[in-house]
């Protein structure tokens, strides 16, 4: 999986799986989400073993990092990675104010936010307001932020960092999920 949310085959393997559904019949891939639960999951569950290509089965999907898959629309899994799901949760608290948020909550607003109709959504921002880990565009190609630098990213992984550019941003990142790690939600990094 890409930044940019894109289900690609590529050589360079993930940290992380994600979970969108059954996308796929046979070995081909159909359609880009099945429902708006996208997660985040580690690959070595005990409890959770499929087969990439598992008839009636969701369609395993890979991340680079944390990050990659935020940037994708993904949050991160109640069952394996409950910790980090609950943190994730404490910031959307802080970041939104009121109760903690369900599951279906975040996941409708995410679903609003990285989707219009079959295209991408971006936002615009300050490059001063990003916080560590969010994705952008710099020259058409997904960027992270880390603190005062930008690291390109690739299908070979992360590139030569560079400094923060100045102005407006064209962010990847859902802007739900901005708010989360400006909240303190720190993600996984390779």
């Amino acid at each position: 999986m890409s930044p940019r949310s894109d289900i690609v085959a590529i050589p360079l393997r993930g940290r992380f799986m994600g979970n969108r559904g059954c996308l796929h019949r046979g070995h081909t891939v159909v359609r880009n989400h099945a429902g708006r639960r996208w997660i985040i999951c580690v690959t070595d569950y005990p409890a959770r073993t499929v087969a990439q290509w598992s008839e009636g089965h969701y369609t395993v999907l890979f991340f680079h990092d944390e990050a990659v898959a935020l940037a994708a629309g993904h949050r991160p899994c109640a069952l394996c990675r409950r910790a980090r799901y609950n943190d994730f949760r404490a910031a959307w608290q802080r970041a939104d104010g009121g109760g903690l948020p369900s599951a279906d909550e975040m996941d409708a607003r995410l679903h609003a936010e990285r989707l219009d109709g079959s295209r991408r959504r971006t936002h615009e921002a300050a490059w001063s307001s990003l916080p560590y880990g969010t994705f952008t565009l710099v020259d058409g190609e997904p960027t992270v932020v880390l603190d005062e630098t930008v690291v390109p990213w690739s299908e070979d992984g992360y590139g030569t960092p560079s400094a923060r550019p100045s102005g407006t941003a064209t962010v990847l990142t859902p802007p739900s999920t901005v708010a989360v790690l400006a909240a303190g939600y720190s993600p996984d990094i390779a």
